[in-house]
């Protein structure tokens, strides 16, 4: 089996949705992406199409260097690195460049922010918010199986797939090598994949 790899990237800014997420879930981060490669150079989710305007989401692609980003002081975030076979990278690799392709079509789930708040099931067509695209990619390519609805999972629930974190700081630190904050240790974190 060949090794390949993809990276669900953790953050938190400091913007009003997310302290309000922090606040009622107590949660350490409070949006996820997904990354086809470690460099975080094919990092994809849903959330602002425009960076001044909280009220309009979308797919996109992110940048960790640019975007919102960019006008954040500092982003904490860890980075997680889960293993797969080459034919997962390859169906995770598929299913987001159905998004891509498709990008016009999906939309940020709004209401499903308050259907998690209050731990009610409901799957909205062709919308999602950052965790549950995610969790999606990785569910339906067979990698990981929270055994909860997708629109349940929370970027902190992405915390029990089992992993490495390869990285934990400020995002506006990550590839930099004299700020690079390591985990020396493999970490293995979560549960086993499916």
């Amino acid at each position: 089996m060949d090794k390949n790899h993809l990276y669900i990237v953790l953050t938190r800014t400091n913007t009003v949705l997310s302290r309000l997420i922090r606040l009622f879930m107590n949660d350490e981060y409070t949006h996820a992406s997904i990354a086809l490669d470690k460099d975080l150079n094919k990092m994809y989710s849903f959330g602002r199409k425009y960076i001044y305007n909280p009220f309009i989401g979308r797919f996109k692609r992110e940048y960790i260097d640019d975007g919102f980003y960019r006008l954040q002081k500092e982003v904490p975030c860890i980075v997680l690195e889960v293993k797969v076979s080459k034919q997962q990278y390859e169906k995770a690799q598929s299913i987001v460049g159905g998004f891509i392709s498709n990008s016009h079509l999906y939309k940020y789930n709004y209401k499903g922010l308050f259907y998690n708040l209050f731990d009610v099931e409901r799957y909205e067509d062709k919308r999602f918010v950052c965790s549950e695209f995610v969790y999606y990619v990785l569910n339906q390519s067979g990698i990981a199986d929270l055994n909860m609805p997708g629109n349940l999972v929370r970027p902190q629930s992405l915390l029990d797939i089992k992993s490495n974190i390869i990285f934990k700081g400020d995002l506006k630190h990550f590839g930099k090598r004299e700020n690079h904050y390591m985990i020396e240790r493999n970490c293995i974190r979560g549960l086993s994949a499916v």
